[in-house]
């Protein structure tokens, strides 16, 4: 039998049949319905090739028409090809769709997000980096559980450098490719106290312990092992004639350097982004990456894809102009032959309970006009913001799904059961066990478990096979031993069962004898009937799997929750979640400064994070098809606090061509609808970034004492001077908090 990953030259490209002089060879089927740019994307296969594929312009299409006519020419075979997605449902429907272009499902390519692809490769180099390639991928909950254990035996105090703080640094680490000795000296002291580099040793040290490697690990691992190993290296080179790449935009340092490392050789890499669309920093994303590709791939072809096929002129219009302030970006200019439609409206507010009021009165008229309350979305900065558009939709009796909530296998009662599939699986996989020892509770205390830790420390073993040690001497107490022996000769067991039964059977098996699904059963919570439902579901999925592997994998890399499509519901999320979708109608509200852009980005990142909270401007009015609109409020209350503030820079930034503002001034019902006319000019066209300085006008007016230009102290936000009076409010520019509106009572000179 053929080895389906075994390298051959690939067949000689079939000729073209033409019709005789004269005549050209017809347009291949997959080729057509592409429009000029979308062509060129897709024919220019050999060398490097950069894709700026604006919103909604069809890069899904590109993507998969490409992959399909690099087959149908017979460029490579599909295990020479490696496809990087950023999620599981990516790649999916890129499997889909080749396959319904191709006419056959292909087998044997690598075809995935970066995890996956990397864990893949990871598995087959596993002893290079001290793992076995069974080895376990733990999620995050299991990596604060080991971290605290670290913490614990450091003596580090958890209330002042929270286990948190320690996982958000090592996790930086890693998405750079650094491992504990490659840490700069000068990084080392600015992370958690100081701490987080000795941290960050031990972590690494216990994962190598239980043959373990956390979500950063595959990355780090896989660019060290090519690295380090030019025969490796060179095979995976040879392997991969051609690498396509989706999101590009969002690629963090180590999958870039992974990617260069393996394009390197044949140079046929084919990156597909929208540095427009590059919103992730926080989760390591470097829009650099996508904007250095021509210095890092000479000769490269830039293939823009403009035309947009989603919303109308006017959206475009004010996305393209809102967008063309920011200065590290390509550029690109979005048309469509669509008609005109509606202008994007702005809409000002006193606060944000007359906003959620006036949005939910918004999508009431929609609904009467026969729109769907599936083609439409509330795009909000940040999910605080979420709670009065909730109560407000319940109000109206209007159905909504808050899109970003506690997934499937997040739920306890999954996670439980997987930990008992973890440890079938992989008897030193420490932190699974740990996580069920005394679940469903049978006697083992502290004191048992402290025991265990020791022994296992002392001969560098995992627990469970100190445990088979320990049971057969005196150093536990008699309950706790009796208790341990039946749980390793359950897992014995299970673990013979797990060579036959498929692994729905053997789940089952598992949840019956565990005692889980009768803890359940016998819990009087009223979560407890839905617990119960959702184990048997677990069941009933884990039937799709053909090895317990598989579905432990899927478990680690997927947590993708399906939804009910067919109920008919208005969607909550955040901007980030919303990137990738689209709806007729999008309503932005908080468009307010210091909420977006969010003031946390433009304290601790400047002009940078200026930018980024503006692409992110540019990705949700590129979500709305026909329609968006956008409002502020004068004060909001966040985290149980009123705060006041001014429109955001942003709306002053939309084009006045494409742009509807009201001109009512204050109406009876306290709505505002000419906030951006009222802005003091220092706020127009986001001039005014981080710590600027601020014109303060010359007056002699005085309110009690105060004066323009004065310096003052606010308990809340601390030292400022006064840059306007208006009778007992002041607007003041603090230090730290940035322009506030506050009442003269809570102010005091200095």
């Amino acid at each position: 039998m053929n080895d389906p990953f075994e390298l051959n030259d690939a067949p000689e490209k079939p000729q073209l049949q033409t019709g005789g002089a004269g005549t050209s060879a017809p347009t291949p089927r997959h080729l057509s319905g592409l429009n000029e740019s979308q062509l060129e994307a897709v024919e220019n296969i050999d060398g490097p090739v950069l894709v700026l594929a604006g919103a909604g312009t069809g890069k899904t299409r590109v993507l998969t028409t490409r992959l399909a006519h690099i087959l149908m020419e017979r460029k490579a075979r599909p295990g020479e090809i490696l496809a990087v997605t950023f999620t599981n449902k990516a790649a999916r429907e890129m499997q889909e769709r080749v396959a319904g272009v191709l006419g056959t499902s292909v087998e044997g390519w690598w075809v995935g997000t970066f995890h996956a692809l990397a864990a893949r490769m990871l598995r087959r180099n596993a002893e290079l980096v001290g793992l076995k390639s069974n080895f376990v991928i733990i999620d995050t909950d299991d990596q604060l559980r080991l971290i605290k254990q670290i913490l614990a035996a450091r003596e580090i105090d958890v209330k002042r450098w929270p286990p948190r703080s320690f996982l958000f640094a090592i996790q930086g680490w890693k998405d750079r490719a650094l491992e504990p000795a490659d840490v700069p000296p000068g990084e080392v002291m600015d992370a958690v106290g100081g701490d987080a580099l000795d941290v960050y040793v031990d972590y690494q040290a216990r994962l190598s312990a239980v043959n373990a490697a956390d979500f950063g690990d595959l990355l780090m691992h896989a660019v060290k092992v090519l690295q380090k190993n030019p025969d490796v290296l060179a095979h995976y080179q040879n392997r991969f004639r051609y690498i396509l790449v989706d999101e590009y935009q969002d690629t963090n340092a180590a999958q870039y350097m992974w990617l260069k490392l393996l394009a390197k050789n044949h140079a046929n890499i084919c990156c597909v982004g929208d540095d427009d669309q590059s919103i992730y920093s926080w989760r390591g994303a470097d829009v650099g990456n996508i904007l250095s590709f021509e210095a890092d791939f000479p000769g490269a072809r830039i293939v823009r894809l403009e035309r947009n096929y989603r919303s109308t002129p006017h959206i475009l219009g004010a996305a393209s102009g809102l967008i063309s302030n920011n200065e590290g970006r390509l550029g690109k200019t979005l048309w469509t032959d669509i008609d005109d439609g509606e202008k994007v409206r702005t809409h000002g507010v006193l606060d944000s309970g007359l906003e959620a009021r006036f949005i939910g009165d918004e999508i009431e008229m929609r609904q009467r006009k026969k729109e769907n309350l599936s083609s439409m979305a509330i795009l909000v900065r940040t999910s605080a913001q979420t709670r009065e558009f909730e109560e407000r939709l319940i109000t109206l009796g209007i159905a909504y799904q808050v899109i970003g909530g506690l997934r499937f296998y997040e739920r306890r009662e999954i996670r439980d059961a997987a930990a008992y599939l973890r440890v079938i699986s992989s008897p030193d996989d420490d932190l699974a066990f740990e996580r069920i020892v005394n679940f469903p509770k049978r006697g083992i205390g502290d004191g048992a478990m402290q025991t265990i830790h020791v022994h296992a420390r002392a001969r560098q073993i995992p627990l469970t096979a100190a445990i088979d040690e320990l049971i057969a001497t005196d150093e536990l107490r008699p309950a706790p031993r009796k208790a341990l022996a039946s749980l390793m000769s359950d897992f014995s067991r299970w673990r013979a069962s797990s060579l036959d039964l498929p692994p729905a059977e053997l789940c089952d098996l598992v949840l019956r004898e565990s005692g889980i699904i009768e803890h359940w059963k016998m819990d009087k919570s009223i979560e407890a009937p839905g617990r119960v439902d959702n184990l048997k579901e677990m069941i009933v999925g884990l039937e799709q799997f053909d090895s317990l592997q598989n579905f432990l994998e899927h478990v680690s890399l997927v947590m993708d929750n399906e939804e009910n499509k067919s109920s008919d519901k208005i969607s909550i999320m955040t901007m980030h979640a919303a990137k990738g979708l689209e709806f007729d109608s999008v309503f932005l509200p908080g468009w307010e400064e210091g909420l977006f852009p969010h003031q946390r980005s433009l304290d601790e990142s400047g002009t940078e994070g200026l930018e980024e909270e503006r692409r992110l401007a540019y990705v949700a009015l590129t979500r709305a098809k026909k329609r968006a609109l956008v409002t502020c409020a004068a004060s909001r209350r966040l985290f149980g606090q009123w705060q006041t503030a001014l429109p955001s820079r942003f709306i002053d930034e939309l084009p006045e061509q494409h742009t509807e503002r009201n001109d009512m001034g204050q109406s009876s019902d306290g709505f505002i609808d000419d906030f951006p006319a009222q802005r003091p000019a220092r706020y127009q066209k986001g001039q005014r970034t981080k710590k600027e300085s601020v014109n303060y006008r010359q007056s002699t007016t005085d309110v009690g004492g105060l004066e323009i230009g004065q310096r003052v102290f606010h308990q809340k936000f601390g030292y400022g001077r006064i840059c306007e009076l208006d009778g007992d409010k002041l607007e003041i520019d603090f230090e730290k908090a940035g322009i506030k509106k506050v009442m003269a009572s809570f102010v005091e000179l200095t």
